[in-house]
């Protein structure tokens, strides 16, 4: 056992390893997750890794446009879909035979993968590792905390609704009981400033999301508003920090990029 955990903790170990998470699905968790991969890589120049393992809802590949690509052997490792050099992405996406395939896998299974992701790839040379999970706090999230320790922080994304604020503490409970660093709250879709009259709509409310890190006393990263180019980019896998550069959410982005950053040192 010993030695076991031993090989655990050598995963990855001199990779700043980022988990993005949220107590409930529909807050844009992936658009986060891949938004920061990106930023990370091509707005700050560090190679980056983007690790999908939300293995029943593999949503990454098609918010980077890459949905076509396959995952190929090579030297007895996985490489990596490769996005101009900068950004290395893997998902389960890449092994199936279509994008309506579903994935139906219990814990075990899941364990491996994660295991395969971690150990059977190459990496090369990257700096941060960005982990988009699924919605909750089960198998995918608890096998990575356990797998890749040790993880050097979590990323909380939620919307200002009461519902998802609600889960969303939940998911900040889960990386306090598991000893990971909470590098902060993104408060997503705060917001929509109208195209027609300039007047900003609060969809879902506001500062739910920074109210609920100042009462548990955790950073809050920052709000990205609504903006309908953003859905548009997503559909058509184009991220919204490599086109949207004069916009709120690009600034917003950022911002929280630079936290994370200096949280992660």
């Amino acid at each position: 056992m010993p030695e076991e955990l031993n090989i655990v903790k050598k995963r990855l170990e001199n990779v700043k390893k980022i988990m993005v998470f949220s107590g409930k699905g529909g807050v844009g968790k992936s658009t986060v997750a891949a938004n920061i991969a990106f930023a990370l890589a091509f707005e700050k120049g560090f190679e980056t890794g983007l690790m999908d393992v939300d293995i029943h809802g593999p949503n990454i590949p098609k918010i980077l446009g890459i949905e076509n690509q396959r995952l190929i052997s090579e030297n007895n490792k996985i490489r990596p879909v490769v996005i101009n050099d900068y950004l290395k992405v893997v998902s389960i996406g890449f092994l199936l035979e279509n994008q309506d395939t579903a994935v139906i896998w219990r814990g075990p299974l899941k364990v491996k993968l994660i295991r395969q992701f971690a150990d059977d790839v190459n990496w090369g040379n990257i700096k941060y590792l960005v982990i988009d999970l699924p919605p909750g706090t089960g198998d995918e999230p608890l096998s990575v905390a356990q797998e890749l320790q040790p993880v050097d922080g979590s990323i909380v994304v939620t919307t200002p609704q009461d519902l998802s604020l609600l889960d969303s503490r939940k998911a900040i409970d889960f990386s306090i009981k598991l000893g990971i660093p909470i590098i902060g709250v993104v408060e997503n879709m705060s917001g929509l400033v109208c195209p027609h009259c300039g007047k900003r709509i609060d969809l879902f409310k506001k500062g739910g999301g920074e109210k609920a890190a100042k009462e548990l006393g955790v950073p809050f990263l920052g709000r990205l508003p609504i903006e309908p180019e953003i859905v548009e980019l997503s559909d058509i896998g184009i991220p919204f920090v490599q086109r949207l550069k004069d916009s709120e959410a690009y600034k917003a982005m950022i911002g929280i990029v630079d936290k994370i950053i200096e949280f992660l040192g």
